[in-house]
C-alpha cells in the first residue's frame, strides 16, 4: 500500500535536501516524504518518528532499501529529542539541516474502517492515532469521550477543535442519545449529529458530522496540546541554515504554526509599551513563505486530501 505524500515537490524545495545532509521527519507515515527526501541525494539520511505503530511497519517495508540511510522510531513527535538522545545517540541540540512535520489524521487511519476515523463505514468509535496502547489504560478513545463525557464538555470540544457554531446542541442530542443506548459505531454518532443540526445548517460540500469527528480526534489525541511548544524546540534541533516544513489540513493547526514562527521571528518578547528590549532574546527564524503555500489544481484532482493542505516554511538563522 503506497500512501501519496502532499505537497512533495513544494516539501522538496523547502528543505533544500538535494545536497545531502541529516533531515528529521516527525511524522513519517508509510514514509513517502522521506522516501523522496532519500532519493533526492544519495548522501540523505532521515530520521523518522510516528505513533502509529501500524504505519511505521508499512514505511520499513517501503524504505528497507535504503538500508542504514533511514532510522524510523516508534513515537509521539514530541518525543523527538528523547529519540535522538537515547536512540540514535546524538547530544542535543543535533543541528539537523531539515525538519518536517506532516500534521493531522493520515489516508492509512482514515481509510481503515476500524480505526473508527471516519463515518463513511460503521465502525468502533476509536479514532486513537497508536492503538498500541490499551483502552483501558489512560488513553481515550472516542468512545468513552463520547459516553461519558458530560454535555458542557462535549459543547466545549466541538466548539474549541471543530468550530461548530451548534456544538451545544449537538452535544445536548448525544447525551440524549446515550441515556437510552450507549453510542457504539461511527454511523450512529453521524446520524445523532446530522439530525442534531438544522438542515438549513448543513454545510454544502461536507457532512454535517464533520467537525464534530475533527474535534473528537484531537481530544482523543491532544493532536494540539504540545504543538507549539514542540515547534519551538524542533528550531532549536536545526543548525543555522537549516529549515523547517510544516503541513496543516485545518485552521487550528494552521494557525498555531503561524504564530509560532511569528513568535520566533520576532524575537524580543517585551512588553509593546517598553522602550527599549530588556528581554534579549534575539530572532532566531526567517519566515520563508509569507503565506502558506497550498497545492496545485492538478494535485488537488489526483490527491483529494491534498485540498485541505497548507505548508509553512522557514531558516533557522543563527545557532
Amino acid at each position: 500500500m503506497y500512501h501519496t505524500p502532499v505537497l512533495l515537490q513544494e516539501v522538496l524545495e523547502g528543505l533544500q535536501c538535494q545536497d545531502g545532509g541529516i533531515f528529521l521527519d516527525c511524522t513519517v507515515g508509510c514514509g513517502g516524504h522521506t522516501e523522496a527526501i532519500l532519493e533526492q541525494h544519495p548522501e540523505n539520511r532521515v530520521i523518522g518518528i510516528d505513533r502509529d505503530a501500524r504505519a511505521l511497519q508499512l514505511a520499513r517495508q517501503q524504505l528497507e532499501k535504503f538500508g542504514e540511510r533511514v532510522a524510523l522510531y516508534h513515537e509521539r513527535f514530541e518525543q523527538f529529542e528523547w529519540v535522538l538522545r537515547s536512540q540514535v545517540g546524538w547530544a542535543c541540540p543535533p543541528d539537523l539541516d531539515g525538519i518536517i512535520f506532516d500534521l493531522g489524521v493520515s489516508s492509512l487511519q482514515l481509510d481503515d474502517p476500524e480505526r473508527g476515523f471516519s463515518f463513511q463505514q460503521p465502525a468502533r468509535l476509536d479514532m486513537r492515532m497508536d492503538r498500541q496502547t490499551s483502552e483501558t489504560d489512560s488513553s481515550r478513545t472516542a468512545y468513552q469521550i463520547v459516553n461519558t463525557y458530560s454535555a458542557e464538555q462535549l459543547a466545549e470540544i466541538f466548539f474549541r477543535y471543530g468550530e461548530e457554531r451548534h456544538s451545544r446542541r449537538i452535544a445536548r442530542e448525544i447525551v440524549a442519545a446515550r441515556a437510552a443506548q450507549l453510542i457504539e459505531t461511527t454511523t450512529q454518532l453521524a446520524d445523532i449529529v446530522k439530525w442534531a443540526v438544522p438542515k438549513r445548517f448543513h454545510p454544502r460540500d461536507i457532512h454535517p458530522a464533520t467537525r464534530v469527528f475533527q474535534a473528537l480526534r484531537i481530544e482523543v489525541n491532544a493532536e494540539l496540546q504540545h504543538l507549539g511548544e514542540t515547534l519551538e524546540r524542533a528550531v532549536q534541533a536545526l543548525r543555522a541554515g537549516g529549515r523547517i516544513c510544516v503541513i496543516s489540513f485545518h485552521s487550528l493547526e494552521d494557525r498555531i504554526v503561524k504564530r509560532t514562527f511569528a513568535k520566533l521571528a520576532k524575537g524580543c518578547q517585551c512588553p509593546p509599551d517598553f522602550p527599549v528590549c530588556v528581554c534579549g532574546i534575539a530572532p532566531s527564524l526567517k519566515i520563508l513563505s509569507k503565506k502558506p503555500i497550498v497545492a496545485t489544481e492538478v494535485e488537488r484532482q489526483q490527491n483529494p486530501r491534498a485540498r485541505s493542505a497548507k505548508l509553512r516554511i522557514a531558516e533557522k538563522i543563527r545557532s
